[in-house]
């Protein structure tokens, strides 16, 4: 019994020992709880300390921001205007010497600028009976330079009413170019049977230089089997249904490497797309009108205005639209803004004005891009959209012409009828028996849907299509193209060939999307040396590189496994001359007004991004840009890019480059790396803000950087400013 006992006594405790282990319990807890509350009492004053001498020194740091700003924004704007002005001066002269040349130039050809000049050639080239072909084609190449300049000259933004003498001049010659086709074409089909082929009995013929291509096919044998015929040598080619198989036709395919039609559909387009502009700005106008109320209520209560009054009355002093103006804070913009339009300014806008309100209220929820829908009503589906879509490679004109009387031999005399009404078009599906239907085609009186005629084109060598292309076809009515009408087509993609089929004989183009090549993956700036540098931007489809020289304002395409444009690349040529050529050639990395309709972007302030690029301009020859992933956390008013100085040529480490933020109050550069785990506008150690970007990378700039940049030439700084603005690289990537 006593063993037992003891066994169950040392089994339990006792209450006594259990209220010890209890009170040791409690007091270890409250022990932890106390040493708890110290470390965080201690954290939470170190934490404040912390914050409050950050807050300090951020304080000082936008006190000295705010004392030297005036300062720096003078600076920058004394060497953008100094920099426009030079540039300004040279394109006078430019100009002044190219009139002189052309004044000079004696090559027989009038001057389109001079109205006499070109009234005269136009009437006596109209009056000219020559229809042979050769000597027709090289007189459409003259009235082509012509044209040419004549689209330079609108380019130039002339007056009203010297712009409108020089569409109808341009008008004039596309229409006239077209109709001399037309002659050599008859003449062509009058000598068709003595120009027959043996093999086939019918005629068929090519015709080509720089310009065109003219493939022409006589129907003499008429026969039942016949199914159509490919220009091999030229890659073009067609199908008849039976019913034209055995008609008396001729059938033309014109391939123009130029096009004249097109402009006709965007200025219908554009007429169409101003109201609704006109109409979102009165809209947007109304919107402002209250708050426009409260920020003069607000400035009434801040003032404090007497400085940024004068910024303003400076610049519109300068008449200088630099996005230099961005110094202004958002406090500045409410009292300028409020007291400009209590005074009667009107409705001119300074650039520090515009940069302010634009970032004014905005609402980073509502900035989700939307892609637009095309400029066509549901009833017009099938109209193209020539700012969505692209025509390339010229325009294929595909007829059928009634065959002209054919020459007889009588008595050893070549005889032949004349008509007097030209080269007529032959009708097809036939008049007479047609009714007009819905866009599915034409139909006859007994319901059965005409053949479709069928064309097969090899793409032209000098065009890059990214994707297959799409193919339209011309409405001389509505002056559209259209993609109706136009079936079963077919893309080789080894052969670069498309076949189609098609209701009737139309004018066709092949089209593909302008912005395939956007949003852009990435893109990189850097610089080759004094006033040299290179723009590398990688899309999802290609990769493409222009050099801008150092010797001005040329420029050069470079792109690997590019055959297609193998005649732009390694070419120094203006950036104006490059930007056309790359558009022609299927290269579309350029934006327009429209652009941000089609394409999802990262949105930004455009006054903010405009000064940017500006100030990436004048540092370009010293100085590494490209793109960052937080440029699409950062907001609308804030745009986030890498930077890096660099003075040799070759690529930039990856290591090597610091973030930048810049904003429409100040400029700094930020903590966080571009492999850090989330964005924080945070202000890198060390460093300070600046009102200008410029100022910014003066902080850390070299010695040898600093004289390079004060040596950059000013067209140098001019044409990487317009690379940069055309490309838009900060929104559209």
């Amino acid at each position: 019994m006593p063993i037992k006992s003891a066994k169950k006594k040392g089994g339990r405790l006792s209450k006594a020992e259990k209220e010890r282990l209890q009170k040791e319990e409690e007091e270890r807890r409250l022990k932890e709880e106390e040493e708890a509350r110290l470390v965080a009492e201690r954290e939470q004053q170190e934490r404040l300390e912390r914050e409050q001498k950050e807050e300090e020194e951020r304080q000082r740091l936008e006190l000295k921001d705010q004392e030297r700003r005036e300062d720096e924004l003078n600076e920058l704007r004394f060497m953008l205007v100094e920099n426009q002005n030079a540039v300004n001066t040279w394109e006078a002269t430019s100009k002044e010497k190219a009139k002189w040349e052309r004044y000079m130039l004696c090559d027989g050809s009038p001057n389109p600028a001079v109205q006499p000049e070109i009234n005269a050639f136009i009437s006596l080239w109209k009056e000219n009976p020559e229809v042979q072909i050769r000597p027709l084609l090289q007189q459409c190449a003259v009235a082509l330079r012509l044209t040419d300049e004549l689209d330079l000259l609108l380019k130039e933004d002339p007056e009203p009413a010297l712009a409108q003498v020089y569409q109808d001049t341009l008008l004039s010659l596309q229409g006239l170019i077209h109709a001399k086709h037309q002659q050599a074409t008859e003449e062509i089909l009058k000598c068709a049977k003595a120009c027959s082929d043996i093999e086939t009995g019918n005629m068929q013929t090519v015709v080509q230089d720089d310009n065109v291509t003219l493939c022409v096919w006589a129907n003499l044998n008429k026969n039942p089997r016949f199914k159509g015929y490919l220009f091999k040598e030229v890659g073009l080619g067609f199908e008849l249904p039976k019913p034209l198989a055995t008609s008396d036709i001729g059938v033309r395919i014109l391939h123009t490497r130029y096009d004249h039609l097109s402009h006709l559909s965007r200025r219908t387009q554009a007429q169409r797309r101003k109201p609704a502009k006109e109409e979102e700005n009165a809209e947007t106008t109304l919107a402002e009108t209250p708050k426009v109320v409260e920020d003069k209520e607000e400035e009434e209560e801040k003032g404090n205005t007497q400085e940024v009054e004068d910024d303003l009355r400076s610049l519109k002093s300068e008449g200088k639209k630099s996005a230099v103006s961005v110094r202004s804070t958002k406090e500045e913009r409410k009292t300028s803004s409020g007291k400009s339009r209590q005074e009667g300014d009107g409705p001119i806008e300074t650039m520090m004005e515009g940069v302010i309100s634009s970032g004014e209220g905005t609402d980073e929820a509502d900035s989700t891009p939307a892609i637009a829908e095309p400029v066509t009503d549901s009833t017009e589906a099938h109209i193209v959209d020539l700012q969505q879509h692209t025509p390339l490679g010229g325009v294929f004109y595909f007829d059928a012409f009634r065959l002209p009387p054919q020459s007889q031999m009588v008595w050893g005399w070549e005889m032949r009828e004349l008509l007097d009404k030209g080269l007529q078009v032959f009708p097809y599906p036939p008049e007479n028996s047609q009714v007009q239907g819905s866009a599915s085609g034409k139909v006859d009186e007994n319901n059965t849907p005409s053949p479709p005629v069928g064309v097969t084109v090899v793409l032209p060598g000098d065009v890059l299509f990214l994707e297959e292309p799409q193919v339209a076809r011309w409405d001389p009515v509505g002056q559209h193209w259209r993609t109706d009408g136009v079936t079963e087509a077919s893309y080789d993609a080894e052969a670069r060939s498309i076949s189609f089929k098609m209701e009737a004989f139309h004018a066709f183009t092949l089209l593909q999307e302008t912005y395939a090549n956007m949003p852009f993956q990435s893109w990189e700036l850097r610089p080759l040396g004094q006033d040299s540098a290179l723009l590398t931007i990688t899309t999802a489809l290609t990769e493409v590189s222009i050099t801008v020289k150092a010797s001005g304002n040329q420029c050069m395409l470079q792109m690997d496994q590019a055959q297609e444009v193998a005649h732009l690349l390694g070419k120094w040529m203006s950036f104006s001359a490059l930007q056309t050529a790359m558009r022609r050639a299927g290269v579309s990395i350029f934006v327009n007004e429209y652009s941000d309709e089609y394409v999802i972007v990262n949105p930004k302030d455009p006054l903010i991004e405009h000064a940017g690029y500006e100030q990436m301009a004048l540092v370009s020859s010293a100085f590494a840009f490209s793109w960052s992933q937080w440029n699409a956390q950062c907001g609308q008013e804030h745009l986030v890019l890498q930077v890096c100085e660099q003075l040799e040529a070759g690529p930039v480490p990856e290591r090597a480059w610091s973030l930048y933020l810049l904003g429409a109050q100040r400029s700094q550069r930020l903590k966080i790396t571009e492999r850090s785990e989330a964005f924080s506008p945070e202000l890198a150690e060390g460093t300070e803000f600046h009102s200008t970007f410029l100022h910014m990378l003066r902080d850390t700039m070299s010695p040898e950087a600093r004289v390079r940049i004060s040596h950059s030439h000013h067209l140098y700084i001019d044409t990487v400013q317009k690379l940069l603005y055309s490309t838009r690289i900060l929104t559209f990537s």
